[in-house]
């Protein structure tokens, strides 16, 4: 049964990854046995990674910066990495960002930035990665979205737009990939304390309005999320194609 969940050697390209969340990620992928390529725009914090991955496995991962609003920077950083290390098993896009503003006053500049960011993003390097996966009859693709695919909330409404987006691209891409044996699932945290929340985990009002809003009445922890990944990520779920699996803890399941 433990094979099922097993990656070794599993070549898994992480974007997003160099800080919060994504690190946390990668390491589990690491950590699973795949070869792991973190990415990022920062080489610093890259490094970092890469340093705490090695430290917790034994193994460096491979590294790889490139801007994933581009769509000519993505084309090429992804041939590049194929020609250095072949085509991925594993694709998660992880890569995201925030912005908040009345709908009224939401700047044009951030609905761009968010929408290039949290949606385009995973279109652009999907793109690339997956014909390699056809070409060779199996592949993961796990993309990170939200419980704001299913709800929403003041202030984040362009936010919201895109991870409903993602998980719907999703949806397309596993109607068009899973005869190639290739599977898409979108993967849905609810409240974590990482970075990008920053702000609200340290709200005295939001957090109390979270934790009463949330069954389990707590924020997730990162590692938590571990799990749903490597199962996406493995041959527990060749059979798991278009789905959004939400982790939490019952936020999405109450009104």
């Amino acid at each position: 049964m433990n094979d099922l969940f097993d990656l070794t050697d599993r070549l898994a390209l992480v974007t997003g990854s160099s800080r919060g969340l994504g690190r946390t990620l990668a390491t589990a992928l690491a950590e699973a046995g795949a070869r792991v390529v973190v990415h990022g725009r920062d080489a610093a914090a890259l490094e970092e990674t890469r340093d705490e991955i090695e430290r917790a496995t034994g193994r460096r991962p491979a590294a790889t910066l490139f801007d994933v609003t581009d769509a000519a920077a993505v084309e090429s950083a992804v041939a590049e990495l194929v020609a250095e290390h072949g085509v991925p098993d594993v694709l998660v896009n992880n890569a995201g960002v925030q912005r908040r503003a009345p709908f009224t006053e939401f700047p044009v500049e951030d609905w761009d930035a968010v929408v290039r960011t949290n949606l385009s993003s995973v279109f652009y390097v999907s793109r690339f990665v997956a014909p390699g996966m056809v070409e060779r009859g199996s592949g993961k693709i796990v993309n990170i979205a939200s419980v704001q695919s299913m709800l929403a909330r003041q202030t984040i409404a362009p936010y919201s737009a895109t991870k409903a987006g993602v998980a719907q691209l999703s949806r397309g891409m596993a109607a068009d990939l899973a005869r190639h044996n290739v599977q898409v699932n979108t993967l849905s945290p609810g409240y974590f304390a990482t970075e990008m929340n920053t702000d609200l985990w340290q709200d005295e009002t939001f957090d109390a309005w979270l934790r009463q809003r949330t069954p389990a009445q707590r924020w997730g922890r990162v590692e938590e999320l571990q799990g749903t990944l490597v199962y996406l990520a493995s041959a527990a779920s060749d059979f798991v194609s278009g789905q959004n699996i939400f982790v939490d803890g019952g936020m999405t399941s109450v009104v």
